[in-house]
């Protein structure tokens, strides 16, 4: 069960926020393998001015962030985070989001650091 947070311009949301948690979720399902009915996504529209970010870290021209973090528990190797790492942008290029405006921070736990209703 995947956590997923998404923290993004608020106009952005407006237009596409939907678009852009299906995407997410398709990602996961592909390349995480979750089931379909596993979705848990918490989205955090932000003002202008509200998301601080350096445009050119790491020689990457940002013109804005789309910042994800996904809270997993810690099974997945590192083959399989970078596959949905590169899923999750190729499912949000054709709704205009760029990959050097992506930002992906994977956070992992154990089992026992989860309550999902029983």
């Amino acid at each position: 069960m995947p956590l997923i947070q998404v923290d993004l311009d608020a106009e952005l949301y407006a237009s596409t926020g939907d678009a852009i948690g299906e995407a997410v979720h398709q990602a996961q399902i592909e390349a995480l393998g979750i089931p379909a009915d596993d979705r848990f996504q918490v989205f955090r529209p932000h003002a202008p001015g509200e998301l601080k970010f350096d445009p050119g870290y790491n020689d990457v021209d940002r013109q804005n962030l789309l910042l994800i973090q996904v809270t997993a528990v810690h099974m997945y190797p590192v083959s399989v985070k970078r596959r949905f790492f590169e899923t999750v942008v190729a499912k949000l290029a054709p709704l205009g989001v760029r990959p050097e405006d992506v930002q992906i921070a994977l956070v992992e736990n154990g089992f026992e650091d989860w309550y999902a209703g029983r």
